[in-house]
């Protein structure tokens, strides 16, 4: 009984008020005209609303079989898998060359966010085919590439991305899989790896698998680990799937959401593997796949979070439920919606004003990472590349806080799971694992990503910022209610900085004590850089003499919430950092 429209309002005002994108000197931009993005949006959403959005909950409660070797996905997946593939929304910011449409991040990470609302089980299927579609089209050579990556466009083929063993999850360099050479690029896999999403399912003719594996005499460690393709069905010269592989599916895991998506335990028996990219170079090769899925499950978790809000505030404007306090003191004379009631208010504007902000800090960072593909511009992607644990820790964090939220303002029926919301909380809980447990993301933030070329990318952050607040000239309101918490954020910010680099160095357990309240602050502050700058663009056009339609009130009064009611945690959170690991590492092991 969830409620979700696809927020298309919301899209167009990001696209074309927030980030101006068909303004953008960006190949490819020009046509993203309000037209041509109304259209496409519409019709993605049409997609995901009477195609996946019907076969989430049963779905959900169905699950995935595994029956003789095999996973069967459940009902009404194939189909609708079918037509994602033949309306080709597999394959909307990839190659023209291999089948694709050509058209930017920035739009394609929209389409993310809908169809994981509608379905994120489902979704995942084809998110993870993108990523080893990503990973070929940038290590695979020609041959490669003009094998797999055409049916990896349309989805006729699907991929996964295999790193994990029983035995190690973040230290890959442990990893025991081996691949013994046959000839230069001809390997044979053997070991076995656990929590493969889509491991196996029957949505396509093949699934082509990217496996970490270690070539017998290479470097200890992470520096020894290589890439492989390892077809689920080798490809037989004439282009078509032909003998099955010597791998199999050990079980399928019984999880807490998700249930749709198959997470598999996969056997390599001397499986064949084509070896990707240079050898003992895999894991930087994976990166590829891995900072793209990591970006997509920050959006995966936003989505979820939105359809929260959408259920939680209709459900809100329906349940009758005691009396509210009116202007005077005094009681209604009736009861109310539970929406009159200020504590819900205060739920309902927690959701709304992160949803909103993390909407629009998701799209500027795919627009930063257009600008570095297809500008070569160094300074916009290394600030993606800084951003992109943000977005993965920060969002999947504060993403399955709001579908709480949502769970919450149902009471009692929140934890029934007629009504839906249980099945929203399961299923964003895994974001805050997958692709690098947030607390990974955190120490990857801060112990790599902000002293990377000398901390330029933080510093352009900074410089950005800094601009803003200088250069724009502002009302009152503005300056007293957006400028100022902002500048005062950004010393919070700072004096986090000066902690790490006085600290870093000589003591890292002190650094890394504040990792994950800094990933907390840093997500904060950008976050409300963008509401500064959405409602700057807005109270302009009421300088002007426009009048602002309903949409654009509320969004101002939104952006208010925000800097008034969150964005000050960055004070909180920079007295936390600076307390370091004095206490935090003072009991020995067995204190606990």
């Amino acid at each position: 009984m969830t409620t979700y429209q696809a927020p298309l309002e919301e899209f167009h005002f990001l696209l074309h008020e927030h980030l101006n994108v068909s303004a953008q000197e960006i190949e490819g931009f020009s046509q993203l005209t309000p037209e041509f993005t109304s259209e496409i949006l519409t019709m993605g959403a049409k997609v995901a609303t009477e195609i996946m959005l019907p076969i989430n909950r049963s779905g959900d409660e169905e699950g995935c079989k595994f029956e003789n070797g095999s996973v069967i996905t459940p009902k009404g997946f194939v189909n609708a898998f079918d037509e994602i593939r033949k309306g080709g929304w597999a394959g909307l910011d990839c190659d023209p060359l291999y089948g694709g449409q050509g058209l930017p991040v920035t739009l394609s990470l929209i389409f993310g966010e809908i169809f994981s609302s509608c379905n994120i089980s489902l979704t995942i299927y084809k998110a993870l085919t993108h990523g080893a579609y990503a990973t070929i089209l940038a290590h695979g050579n020609e041959t490669q590439r003009n094998t797999y990556l055409p049916k990896l466009v349309t989805c006729e083929w699907t991929g996964t991305m295999n790193l994990t063993e029983p035995h190690c999850g973040t230290d890959l360099g442990m990893i025991r899989t081996k691949a013994e050479p046959i000839s230069e690029y001809e390997y044979r896999i053997t070991g076995q790896k656990i929590f493969i999403s889509s491991g196996d399912h029957d949505l396509s003719k093949n699934i082509i698998h990217l496996v970490l594996a270690k070539v017998p005499g290479g470097p200890d460690g992470v520096k020894g680990i290589s890439l492989f393709i390892v077809p689920k069905f080798l490809v037989n010269t004439d282009g078509n799937p032909g003998e099955r592989n010597n791998l199999s599916v050990g079980s399928i895991e019984k999880k807490m959401g998700i249930h749709a998506n198959a997470t598999c335990v996969l056997n390599y028996d001397g499986a064949t593997g084509y070896l990707l990219g240079e050898k003992h170079k895999g894991l930087q090769a994976m990166f590829t796949m891995m900072n793209e899925a990591r970006l997509g499950v920050g959006v995966q978790s936003l989505a979820l979070a939105e359809v929260a809000y959408q259920s939680s505030l209709k459900y809100s404007k329906e349940r009758i439920q005691g009396k509210s306090l009116q202007g005077d003191g005094k009681f209604s004379s009736t009861p109310k919606p539970i929406i009159y009631h200020p504590d819900i208010r205060r739920n309902l504007m927690d959701q709304k004003s992160f949803i909103e902000g993390a909407r629009a800090l998701t799209l500027w960072t795919a627009l930063l990472l257009d600008k570095g593909t297809r500008l070569s511009d160094k300074k916009a992607y290394g600030l993606a590349s800084l951003l992109t644990p943000v977005i993965k820790g920060y969002i999947s964090d504060i993403g399955f806080d709001m579908t709480v939220v949502g769970q919450q303002i149902f009471g009692g029926h929140g934890y029934i799971e007629e009504w839906g919301m249980s099945q929203l909380v399961r299923d964003s809980r895994i974001a805050m694992i997958y692709e690098g447990t947030n607390g990974i993301q955190a120490i990857d933030l801060v112990g790599r990503k902000l002293n990377s070329d000398g901390g330029t990318n933080i510093l352009y952050l900074r410089e950005l910022v800094t601009a803003y607040l200088h250069e724009n000239p502002v009302s009152e309101e503005m300056e007293n209610e957006f400028f100022i918490p902002l500048s005062n954020s950004l010393k919070d910010l700072d004096s986090a900085l000066k902690f790490f680099l006085d600290n870093g160095i000589k003591n890292p357990n002190a650094a890394l004590a504040g990792a994950s309240d800094f990933l907390h602050l840093l997500g904060v502050f950008c976050i409300g850089f963008m509401w500064v700058k959405m409602v700057a663009s807005i109270l302009e056009k009421k300088r002007r003499g426009e009048k602002l339609t309903k949409f654009l009130e509320t969004k101002v009064v939104t952006g208010k919430y925000y800097m008034a009611n969150v964005l000050p945690k960055t004070m909180f959170l920079a007295t936390k950092i600076k307390a370091g690991d004095r206490i935090l590492m003072s009991l020995e092991p067995d204190d606990f």
